[in-house]
């Protein structure tokens, strides 16, 4: 089984710029990720974009949705920023070209190139989810698994939760 990665930006690619302060895209973590993690898992990686989240368009997530049909692989995970990835999650779900494909979103509240980031470890649980899960669209953070329906961010305690009642 081959899992196909998109990189669609987030706080899990950006960079520091020292001089400044900003934060800014450079290229993907993801394979320094996969590297250190010391993943023996088949993985197919495609940057779609490098962008923050909030910056993100209804065209944009049409756009991963459009990688996602045309993906051959039917196990695909997809990097994001936190603020907005349960909509890009919701947006997927309602492709009904999708069904039969297990996908699932994640992300990092702390960018990957500051060294103390979730980023990694909610990678490889992304990458351990989406080989286990049954078809669906699914958001992995925080070492959990959320239905694409039944997760909202809490931002004052920074982590997913399940949305009480569903």
């Amino acid at each position: 089984m081959t899992i196909k990665i998109l990189v669609t930006g987030g706080t899990f690619d950006k960079e520091y710029n020292e001089k400044d302060g900003s934060l800014f895209f450079g290229k993907t973590h993801v394979f320094e990720m996969l590297n250190a993690g010391r993943s023996k898992v088949d993985v197919s990686v495609r940057t779609v974009m490098l962008i923050d989240s909030l910056d993100m368009t209804e065209t944009d997530r049409e756009i991963i949705a459009d990688y996602c049909k045309d993906s051959e692989e039917k196990h695909i995970v997809i990097t994001h920023g936190t603020d907005t990835m349960v909509e890009t999650a919701k947006v997927l779900a309602n492709h009904s070209e999708l069904k039969g494909k297990t996908i699932v979103l994640t992300g990092a509240m702390v960018p990957f190139a500051f060294g103390s980031s979730d980023g990694q470890f909610n990678l490889g649980a992304a990458i351990s989810f989406c080989q286990t899960l049954s078809a669906g669209v699914y958001i992995a953070m925080n070492g959990r698994h959320f239905r694409h329906d039944n997760v909202r961010k809490n931002k004052e305690l920074g982590i997913f939760e399940p949305i009480k009642g569903l």
